[in-house]
C-alpha cells in the first residue's frame, strides 16, 4: 500500500490459524467447498434488487459459485506471485504481469495490458547512514538472514530506501521529532527547537511518511531518517521474527515519499501517462515544473540502527506521548557530540509500468461496469501487501469462469484488474482511471479495492454510503471457515450497535481515482491479522505461519467479492443503498458543526443546521425511492439504472478541493495533512483544519447544490419506478 493503510485495513493486522494438511487434498477440498456450501444457504439470501424469478436465478447461481472456491488454489496463486522481489518496473514484476495475464485468459476472461511511462525513481539507488562522531559505526539498513524463513537469503533483496527521496549526503546533528507530523513540528518550534540544518528522527505512524519528509523539508531540515519503533510494532508488541509476527530490530519499512496536489504520474496530472512510444501524444510537465518534490535525502532504517542513535542522545526529555519503545529516555536533541551522515542517490526518469485488466462482457448490459482491483508490484516479495489480494482475484477470475461456463454469465460486465506502481503513489490504477473517465463516468457502477486483502482472519470493510447495505447483506450469506456463524456475525462480534464497524474510505490505495475523482461508488475490504509491512520478511513463509497457515481466508474473501460483483451484475435494478446518502450526511454535518464551533468564536457562528434539514429530506426521498424501487416499472428499469449509476457524480465538482484541484468529490478525500484519514465533506475538513470562517458560506451553497442535485436524481428514480 502506498499510504500504510486506508482505513478498513488499519484493524487488519493481528490474527492467525493451523495449517492445512495435503492428506487426502482432493477429499478435503470437497468437504471444505460442501461446508461453505451448505452453511452459506443456511442463512439465507437477503436480496435486494431482484424480481420475479430473476431472484430465484440469482440463487442457483450463488449456490454454483460457491462450489467454486478452493484453498489450496488460492494458496497456490500466492506462491507463485511470491517467488520473487518484484517492484515496479522490475523484469521480476513483468514475470507476475504475465502469469496473472495467463491465468485470467485460462479463465474466459478478455484480457488487455494497458502501458504507460511514468516518472519514477530508479530503484533502490544508495542509501546509507552512519554515526560520525563521537565514534564511527555504520548503521544496518537491511534485514537480517534468517535459517527459518529461506526467503530472506534471496540475492536480489534490496537495503531499505525510499522511492521519491531526494539526492544528498549530509552530515549534521539529530533532532527526534516523534511522528513527524505537522503538530510534532509545531510543538519543536513551541519548545524552541530548530531542525535547521540537522537530520530529523522520525517514526513510523501518525501520518504517511511522505508528510514526515515533507514538513521536515520545509522547516529546514538537511536530512531525515525515518524508523519503525519497538513499541509500535515490535518486542513491545510481542515475540518478534521469526519466532513471532512483529519487526525484529533488523525489520524495514520502505515507502514512497511522493505528495504532490495530485494523484499518479508527477508529470501528467488529470491526463494519463501514455506511451512516448504511443500514437497518442501527451503534454507531460518538466519535473522541474512539479511542486512538492523533495530535495533532502531521506531513509528508513531498523530499530536495531536507530538505537546507536537514541542511546547516545544527551538533550532534553521529549514531552508526554513521544517516548518510544526502546531502553533509553528518548531526548529531542543529541548535542553538538553527536553526529549522523545520510547519504542517499536515487535518479528519477520516466519508466514503464503495465495495468493487467481482465473483462468478462455482460450478457445483457455490457456497457454498465463491476471492476474489482489491487496493485500487484510489491517492495520485496509482497505476501500480504499486496499479493494476498492479487492471489484471491486470480481464483475470483476461474470461479467467475467456471461461472460462465455452468451458463450463469453475468449480465453486467465484471471487470478484474491489477494494478502497477501503487507503491510508488498509486499511479497504475490512477493513470488507467485518467484514461478511460469519460467510459467510467457512464458506465462505472462500483469500484471493489483488494489490496492485501487476505492477512489474518478479522473481517473488515469501508465503503461509499450506497455500496454499505449490499456488503452487510452479503456478509449475512456467507459462512465464516470453522464457524457456525456467519461472516456478517463474526463482524458484528459483542457489539450492541444495529451494524458492524463500517468505515468510510481514506486514502492509501488504488480506489481514490475511481471514488474522489470520477465518482464511482466504491468499497474495500477483506481480512486482516497480522503483516510485517513493506519489509523484506513479507514473504510466503512469513504468510503461511503467521496470517493464515489454512489458506481457508481466501476462499472466503474470494465469496465476498464474488457475491458482491455478482448480485450488482446481476440484479434488474441496481441496489444501491440510497437511503444511506441521508443517514451518513446527517452524522457527518453534526460532527462538522461540533468541528467548526471549537474555533469559530464570532457574534453569529456558521451554522450547518441548513446542511442537516437538507441531509434529512435527502433521507426521506431515498426510503420513499427505496420503497417504489422494489416494484419497480418493468419497462422503465433501463432508465431506472441509469439515473442510479449517475447518483454518486453528483459530487463532483469540477473546481476541486482548496488543497488540490484533481481532488473533486465534495463527498470523500484523502486527508492532505495525514494521507491516512478519509475526510468526509473534504472541502469543510479544510476549511476547519485551517480554522478558517470566511469561505465557509461559498461551501454551503456548493453543498446545498449538491445534495439538491442529488435529491432531484432519487426524485426522478421514484417517478421511472411508478
Amino acid at each position: 500500500m502506498f499510504f500504510y493503510l486506508t482505513v478498513y485495513k488499519i484493524a487488519f493486522h493481528n490474527l492467525k490459524n493451523f495449517y492445512f494438511l495435503p492428506v487426502k487434498l482432493f477429499t478435503m477440498k470437497k468437504l471444505f467447498v460442501l461446508s461453505l456450501f451448505v452453511s452459506s444457504f443456511s442463512f439465507g439470501q437477503n436480496f435486494s434488487g431482484f424480481t420475479g424469478n430473476s431472484a430465484a436465478i440469482q440463487s442457483k447461481a450463488e449456490e454454483t459459485f460457491l462450489k467454486q472456491q478452493e484453498s489450496e488454489r488460492y494458496k497456490n496463486h500466492l506462491k507463485n506471485l511470491t517467488k520473487e522481489p518484484h517492484i515496479a518496473t522490475s523484469k521480476a514484476n513483468e514475470r507476475v504481469r504475465d502469469y496473472m495475464a495467463d491465468v485470467m485468459r485460462k479463465a474466459g476472461f478478455q484480457v488487455e495490458i494497458f502501458p504507460y511511462d511514468i516518472y519514477l525513481p530508479v530503484m533502490p539507488g544508495t542509501a546509507s547512514a552512519e554515526l560520525v562522531e563521537p565514534i564511527r559505526l555504520p548503521l544496518n539498513n537491511k534485514e537480517y538472514i534468517h535459517k527459518e524463513d529461506p526467503f530472506s537469503n534471496a540475492a536480489d533483496l534490496y537495503q531499505g530506501y525510499n522511492a521519491y527521496t531526494g539526492t544528498g549526503d549530509v552530515t549534521a546533528e539529530v533532532v527526534y521529532a516523534n511522528f513527524g507530523r505537522k503538530e510534532d513540528f509545531e510543538k519543536l518550534k513551541a519548545l524552541g527547537v530548530s531542525v535547521k540544518g540537522k537530520i530529523v528522527l522520525a517514526r513510523y505512524g501518525g501520518n504517511f511518511r511522505g508528510y514526515k519528509a515533507k514538513y521536515a523539508e520545509e522547516n529546514g531540515a538537511a536530512g531525515l531518517i525515518i524508523f519503525t519503533d519497538p513499541g509500535d510494532s515490535g518486542y513491545a508488541k510481542g515475540l518478534v521474527y521469526p519466532e513471532g509476527p512483529y519487526y525484529d530490530e533488523s525489520s524495514i519499512q520502505r515507502g514512497s515519499l511522493l505528495t504532490i496536489d495530485w494523484t499518479g504520474d508527477p508529470l501528467t496530472p488529470f491526463e494519463p501517462a501514455l506511451p512516448l512510444d504511443g500514437k497518442k501524444k501527451i503534454t507531460r510537465l518538466k519535473p522541474e515544473e512539479v511542486k512538492g518534490m523533495l530535495t533532502i535525502p531521506v531513509l528508513p532504517l531498523p530499530y536495531g540502527a536507530v538505537k546507536e542513535i537514541i542511546g547516545r542522545m544527551k538533550g532534553q526529555a521529549v514531552p508526554s506521548g513521544w517516548q518510544g519503545g526502546l531502553p533509553y529516555t528518548y531526548r529531542i536533541e543529541g548535542g553538538s557530540e553527536l553526529k549522523v551522515r545520510v547519504n542517499v542517490a536515487q535518479k528519477r526518469e520516466i519508466q514503464r509500468v503495465y495495468n493487467v485488466v481482465g473483462t468478462l462482457v455482460g450478457s445483457e448490459n455490457p456497457d454498465q461496469w463491476i471492476i474489482a482491483g489491487a496493485h500487484y508490484d510489491a517492495w520485496a516479495f509482497g505476501a500480504t501487501d499486496p499479493n494476498s489480494g492479487t492471489a484471491m482475484l486470480l481464483a475470483l477470475s476461474e470461479s467467475l469462469g467456471k461461472l460462465s461456463q455452468a451458463g450463469y454469465k453475468p449480465k453486467r460486465t465484471i471487470k478484474i484488474a491489477h494494478w502497477d506502481a501503487e507503491e510508488q503513489g498509486v499511479i497504475g490504477s490512477t493513470e488507467w482511471v485518467e484514461q478511460f473517465r469519460d467510459e467510467l463516468n457512464a458506465k462505472g457502477v462500483a469500484y471493489f479495492n483488494a489490496d492485501g486483502a487476505v492477512t489474518g482472519r478479522d473481517f473488515g470493510a469501508a465503503s461509499s454510503p450506497s455500496l454499505k447495505g449490499l456488503a452487510i447483506n452479503t456478509t449475512k450469506s456467507i459462512s465464516f471457515p470453522d464457524s457456525s456463524k456467519s461472516v456478517y456475525d463474526v463482524w458484528l462480534g459483542r457489539r450492541t450497535t444495529p451494524e458492524p464497524p463500517l468505515g468510510n474510505l481514506g486514502g492509501g490505495s488504488d480506489h481514490i481515482a475511481f471514488y474522489t475523482h470520477v465518482g464511482i461508488p466504491s468499497w474495500g475490504g477483506g481480512t486482516g491479522g497480522h503483516s510485517i509491512y513493506h519489509s523484506n520478511f513479507d514473504t510466503f513463509a512469513y504468510y503461511e505461519r503467521f496470517c493464515d497457515p489454512t489458506f481457508k481466508m481466501g476462499p472466503l474473501v474470494e465469496q465476498v467479492f464474488g457475491m458482491m460483483a455478482l448480485r450488482l451484475a446481476n440484479a434488474d435494478v441496481i441496489p444501491y443503498d440510497i437511503s444511506r446518502y441521508g443517514t451518513d450526511l446527517h452524522t457527518h454535518f453534526e460532527g462538522l458543526q461540533k468541528l467548526t464551533k471549537a474555533y469559530d468564536k464570532s457574534a453569529s457562528p456558521f451554522s450547518f443546521d441548513a446542511l442537516i434539514k437538507a441531509a434529512d429530506d435527502l433521507k426521506k426521498v431515498s426510503e420513499a425511492c427505496e420503497a417504489a424501487l422494489k416494484t419497480a416499472n418493468e419497462k422503465n428499469k433501463k432508465s431506472i439504472n441509469q439515473e442510479l449509476i449517475a447518483l454518486e457524480r453528483q459530487w463532483i465538482d469540477k473546481e476541486g478541493m482548496q488543497y488540490g484541484s484533481w481532488y473533486r468529490s465534495l463527498y470523500a478525500s484523502p486527508d492532505p495533512y495525514s494521507g491516512y484519514a478519509s475526510w468526509m465533506l473534504p472541502a469543510f475538513q479544510y476549511e476547519a483544519s485551517i480554522r478558517e470562517t470566511a469561505n465557509l458560506k461559498k461551501w454551503e451553497q456548493k453543498y446545498l447544490d449538491a445534495i439538491a442535485r442529488l435529491k432531484v436524481k432519487v426524485e426522478t428514480i421514484t417517478k421511472l419506478a411508478k
